[in-house]
């Protein structure tokens, strides 16, 4: 957007654009370590208690020994993209120019794979920062349809995953995700739209529907990202895309009859669609720029995630 080889001078072209001059020359500051030890501590505590905002957070933490109040734990909170779950009028932060399309889901029985399908953003502790991770998930059979891996809360990561989902595995009769600023922009709502997928977003008092995705950030993090402590973003990517090949290959699934998510999920749309699905394919395909991931995000819009 900035061009500082170009003749007209970075102010002129930053008056132009609409942003602060200050904005051009800005470069974020590393996590200090002691913050990044309290993040991750913060998010174990909010995998633990879903509903535990900065207050309750604080006071837990104050029996553990850490020293913070409460506006810094909110303020890493925001910044890891955490909010405490409970009945509230809006389950997430969305954009105030994004549509939000109706909950559709009520009383519907969800039986079979390829019915519903759902997204979420979660946090991943790593290195020195942090990441974001996106996932596409079949309701039906608990299986990850594809992934991503961000620094930045930026749709792209978000329709990236979609893409490849619906490239790969067909398309669901209804989409539902919460009303995150991600998945209310056009980029994702107008690739459901042009795929002939209703849309349906969590209204008032519906947290509870993402459980089953809110239940694989829980088993990642604590079977694979927790014990291994990942360095950078290059370790993070090939190591969640092996978690990700067990769980849905593997993993026994004491929901689906200690069966692992894929084999429901193919045996429940065999014949339906007409390609095959190549079980060598799990890792996205856009791991070439694992090694350009800084190991924290850039200070960009934020929004709730598991």
């Amino acid at each position: 957007m900035i061009d500082r080889t170009h003749a007209l001078p970075v102010k002129r072209q930053a008056e132009l654009v609409g942003i602060s001059r200050g904005t051009v020359y800005y470069q974020p500051e590393p996590i200090s370590e002691a913050d990044l030890r309290l993040m991750r501590r913060i998010d174990e505590l909010h995998l633990e208690l879903p509903f535990a905002g900065s207050r309750m957070l604080r006071d837990l933490l104050a029996q553990e020994g850490y020293r913070v109040g409460r506006r810094h734990v909110a303020t890493l909170m925001r910044q890891m993209g955490l909010e405490a779950l409970y009945r509230r009028r809006n389950t997430s932060r969305r954009h105030p120019g994004h549509a939000v399309f109706p909950y559709l889901l009520r009383g519907l029985a969800i039986e079979r794979p390829n019915q519903v399908w759902a997204a979420d953003i979660t946090y991943v502790p790593i290195g020195r920062g942090f990441l974001y991770l996106a996932a596409i998930m079949d309701w039906a059979s608990r299986a990850v349809l594809a992934w991503r891996l961000s620094n930045t809360m930026d749709v792209s990561f978000c329709v990236s995953a979609l893409e490849e989902a619906l490239a790969r595995f067909g398309k669901p009769e209804i989409f539902n995700t919460d009303q995150g600023s991600q998945f209310t922009s056009s980029a994702f709502t107008g690739t459901l739209v042009a795929a002939g997928i209703r849309i349906s977003m969590d209204g008032r008092g519906r947290w509870m529907d993402n459980v089953f995705i809110e239940r694989l950030w829980r088993s990642l993090k604590y079977e694979d990202i927790y014990l291994k402590g990942y360095a950078d973003g290059r370790e993070a990517k090939a190591g969640i895309a092996a978690w990700i090949a067990f769980y849905n290959l593997k993993r026994p699934h004491q929901a689906l009859a200690n069966r692992p998510p894929l084999a429901v999920w193919r045996e429940g749309v065999a014949g339906e669609i007409g390609q095959a699905v190549d079980m060598t394919l799990l890792v996205p395909r856009s791991l070439d720029n694992a090694h350009a991931l800084p190991t924290y995000p850039q200070p960009q819009q934020q929004a709730r995630v598991a």
